[in-house]
């Protein structure tokens, strides 16, 4: 196999919690993240030959600057540590993820709450750089900071440019690239994310990194687009292992430089079998 036959970034997604309109209907019964599997699940995916861990934080951790944020299900920051500590001990990259996305029918920002009816004014980013300061201080990151941006249907499309754009400006002063979510695949009801998407491309900066989601086939389309405008690219397959080398031939024929693997589904004992068998069955795929 040659280096033109390797995706050079193999990722997992992992979720201490989790925003979205079906999580947040468990919110009150939400157990907390379960750091033994989260242990397990690195092991495995750098089994696998992953070398990228994403952890989406919001919530799932208490943030000793933020003490407030906490809920039941919040964790002790030491908990992230390990994590962090077992992904560097076994080779996988660690990129914190925070969602900025504005949604009050996604509810991806909820976890900001009460700050996230700021609406990006100067305190709603001091306060999101606090947290963001904390999570580097723990995941010490070398390149990325995700930052979600999925789905976002509250910000009018200039607002959503300049959101990035501060979000950028504000991880750019520390070192870090910044990673959103392109939602250009997608049409329907969600037409009015893809076009924000759209727009976005045209006014932000080329070193910000585009993560493609389509969970049910893979986009040539918008790869080729998207690394023609100087973008670095990441496919987001789906669990499905036709559609991951699907992504994994899009991506390695026009230029992609990653994937990103993930459950949509809590890090807990209940799923253990579910997580394992999709990083076992198409993990080696990427």
């Amino acid at each position: 196999m040659t280096e033109r036959d390797v995706v050079p970034i193999r990722g997992f997604l992992i979720h201490l919690t989790h925003y979205d309109p079906r999580w947040y209907e468990r919110k009150a019964r939400e157990k907390p993240f379960d750091l033994d599997l989260g242990l397990e699940v690195v092991d495995a995916l750098a089994e696998v030959g992953l070398n990228l861990l994403v952890i989406d934080c919001a919530d799932g951790v208490r943030y000793q600057s933020h003490p407030e944020l906490a809920r039941p299900y919040s964790v002790p920051m030491a908990h992230l540590e390990h994590l962090v500590q077992r992904a560097e001990e076994r080779g996988l990259e660690v990129v914190p993820k925070l969602n900025f996305s504005q949604s009050h029918l996604h509810r991806h920002n909820d976890w900001f709450r009460p700050y996230h009816y700021l609406f990006d004014n100067d305190e709603y980013w001091r306060l999101a750089f606090e947290l963001v300061d904390e999570l580097l201080q723990v995941c010490r990151p070398r390149r990325y900071f995700h930052v979600g941006m999925d789905e976002d249907h509250d910000r009018a499309h200039s607002q959503y440019v300049e959101a990035i754009l501060t979000l950028h400006s504000g991880l750019q002063e520390r070192g870090l690239r910044t990673i959103i979510w392109n939602d250009s695949a997608h049409k329907g009801r969600a037409l009015v994310h893809a076009e924000k998407s759209l727009v976005a491309e045209q006014q932000i900066p080329r070193d910000v990194v585009q993560a493609v989601w389509d969970y049910s086939s893979a986009r040539p389309d918008i790869v080729r687009r998207l690394v023609q405008a100087g973008f670095e690219v990441w496919g987001a397959p789906g669990q499905e292992p036709d559609q991951a080398r699907q992504w994994r031939q899009a991506i390695l024929q026009l230029g992609g430089q990653g994937l990103l693997m993930t459950n949509w589904i809590p890090c807990r004992r209940s799923n253990r079998a579910k997580f394992l068998r999709l990083i076992r069955t198409v993990g080696p795929l990427y």
